[in-house]
């Protein structure tokens, strides 16, 4: 598949560049993508989650009431779960929710990710640009050059660039990556997948090492 490169100002720049057919254009692996999007959203989470059972209740270990002929269910002391402000039935406890995968599972889930946005006509290729100093109007231009204003947009840079970063930071439908550190997640998640030159050699000698 080839695309055409665009300018910051979303005009064509008469250069053109191929997709990779062994990254952009394999037949997409649903399981796969399945276990890398579970093992990103679970490494995300903190696993701090706790609530007390009734042996971790403050409160008398009295029995209340009598074990046959009280009419109702029958219970022990005042910390039972059966009670308002007893303790919780199999409450969560703090856990790791990493899970591990391996390197080509992760490789094929990316492959698989960025074949559905070139199926989809969702990639965009600009040539390499920065700015002078942050400034967010400046990233708007572009997504309304680009039209994409409003779409949930992932930029790819091939290395950190601190003032386009801090330029998209505010803006809740825009995220900047660096290529290297590209997801599955992050790819389907993103409406429109705007991809610099560089970047897209940086995807390319990732994915086919």
């Amino acid at each position: 598949m080839e695309l055409n490169v665009l300018n910051i100002k979303g005009q064509e720049t008469g250069r053109k560049v191929t997709l990779d057919e062994s990254i952009f254009g394999i037949e997409p692996n649903d399981h796969v993508l399945y276990l890398d999007v579970k093992q990103y959203l679970g490494n995300q989470r903190q696993g701090t989650a706790k609530a007390k059972e009734r042996s971790e209740h403050a409160g008398s270990t009295r029995k209340l009431g009598r074990q046959k002929g009280g009419g109702g269910a029958r219970h022990g002391d005042i910390n039972s779960p059966l009670l308002k402000g007893g303790g919780r039935v199999f409450g969560p406890k703090p856990r790791d929710y990493r899970t591990k995968l391996n390197k080509k599972v992760k490789v094929l889930a990316r492959k698989s990710a960025l074949t559905y946005k070139a199926q989809e006509d969702a990639i965009i290729i600009l040539e390499n640009f920065t700015f002078d100093a942050p400034k967010t109007k400046d990233f708007i231009n572009i997504t309304k050059n680009l039209k994409v204003e409003g779409k949930k947009t992932l930029l790819l840079l091939p290395s950190l660039d601190k003032n386009v970063y801090l330029s998209a930071r505010n803006l809740p439908r825009a995220e900047v990556m660096i290529a290297s550190t590209l997801n599955a997640y992050k790819v389907l998640n993103a409406d429109v997948l705007i991809v610099t030159e560089d970047s897209l050699k940086s995807i390319n000698e990732t994915l086919t090492k």
